[in-house]
């Protein structure tokens, strides 16, 4: 008798027949009894999701149904969807409830205090609902940026578009579960530098990328002694900045050594750095960040991942702000899977009058409508402040 068991369910003394699910280029056979927590972390890093058990080579008793977990799980896959209308304000408000738990977690850290990690996975789970509700809500949030908390901001857009992209890649949602949390958490370790290097605007010293780049261990150290943290969370903030070409911190690590979460990771936090302004670098808009990890695609960052995370973003991601042939600005609501091309889009600002205009919601996929998206703009090049704009506009 066989029986499907996620990666999370196995344990030592289970006879595995065969994976029948993993996430990847590189397809893993495997066959045997599991002999050790530390094989099936293996097969996770691999990207093994779920294994097919032969229960009558087990030399152990498997449970014969579903534990409570798996359940919940189900049960959560049934998430009801909803319009960006009917979301956005839940999104906005799960944002700064983020931002709230996120002051306290760096609080905490910076003053020894032992990390409590149960807030972080409540969040994870409300902030999954809320993208299978419908992403396009979280997704325009995260294009909502404050300047002076960067680092803040940060994680949270990291958790939010790595939670995307793991359910576009069709990843079991426990297991999203403990990617958006890891996420959450990559950058604690930042909160032990001097200031004066995270905000210094001229070029770091060999010394200064030095410090910089301890964040990882730093916050691996802290985050090992939680119980409550699963290590596919723990791995996650442990080889953020690995590449693939050994070029990364802080174990240069390369290629095999870096499992499928490691490398999307990768690709995420890259891409929410390179859309953001920071003290030494102008923000990019999302085409353009879409270029820069192509660059790097092959070498640095997994091909087809980087391909598959532009497929799940969109040409143009919800909540950029472009500019029409019609000469007005617009700011993307809801992507357009099938015609990238012509997503929706809330027109509120004419370039030739300098001057905001009734909002007016169009979408470019109807073939009533004759305006085209011309180009993705800088919000600071036409002097918007669209955090503003969300606010007073887009929030109900």
């Amino acid at each position: 008798m066989k029986q499907e068991y996620l990666i999370e369910q196995l344990v030592p003394g289970m006879y595995v027949a065969e994976v029948v699910k993993q996430i990847g280029k590189l397809k893993i056979k495997t066959q045997g009894l599991v002999r050790s927590h530390t094989a099936i972390s293996a097969l996770a890093k691999q990207g093994v999701t779920a294994v097919l058990v032969d229960l009558s080579k087990s030399k152990i008793k498997p449970p014969s149904t579903p534990s409570k977990k798996t359940e919940k799980i189900n049960q959560e896959a049934t998430v009801k969807s909803v319009s960006f209308e009917q979301e956005i304000n839940t999104a906005s408000n799960l944002y700064q409830q983020a931002k709230g738990i996120q002051n306290t977690a760096f609080s905490h850290f910076k003053s020894g205090y032992t990390l409590d990690v149960e807030q972080h996975h409540a969040l994870a789970d409300n902030l999954i609902d809320s993208v299978f509700r419908n992403q396009d809500a979280l997704a325009c949030v995260t294009r909502m940026r404050d300047k002076d908390q960067y680092l803040m901001e940060h994680s949270i857009n990291v958790a939010i578009l790595m939670t995307i992209f793991a359910k576009h890649l069709g990843i079991d949602k426990d297991i999203i579960h403990n990617l958006t949390t890891g996420a959450m958490l990559l950058d604690l370790g930042m909160i032990s530098l001097n200031d004066k290097i995270l905000t210094k605007s001229s070029a770091l010293t060999d010394a200064e990328i030095e410090k910089i780049q301890m964040h990882v261990p730093l916050g691996v150290n802290v985050l090992s002694k939680s119980k409550r943290l699963n290590q596919i969370s723990l791995d996650l903030v442990a080889t953020h900045h690995e590449r693939l070409d050994g070029s990364g911190y802080p174990n240069q690590l390369s290629n095999e050594q870096l499992n499928q979460y490691s490398r999307m990771i990768a690709i995420v936090d890259s891409y929410d750095a390179i859309t953001a302004q920071r003290s030494y670098q102008k923000a990019k808009t999302p085409i353009n960040a879409y270029k820069e990890l192509q660059k790097q695609a092959g070498t640095k960052l997994d091909t087809s991942l980087v391909a598959e995370f532009i497929k799940c973003m969109g040409l143009h991601p919800v909540g950029t702000l472009v500019q029409m042939k019609s000469n007005k600005l617009g700011i993307v609501i809801k992507s357009n899977k099938q015609n990238p091309l012509s997503p929706v889009v809330n027109i509120f600002y004419s370039v030739n009058n300098k001057s905001h205009i009734e909002p007016r919601i169009i979408d470019l996929a109807s073939a009533k409508v004759t305006d085209e998206i011309e180009r993705s703009v800088k919000p600071e090049d036409f002097k918007i402040d669209m955090l503003r704009f969300f606010k007073q506009v887009l929030l109900n």
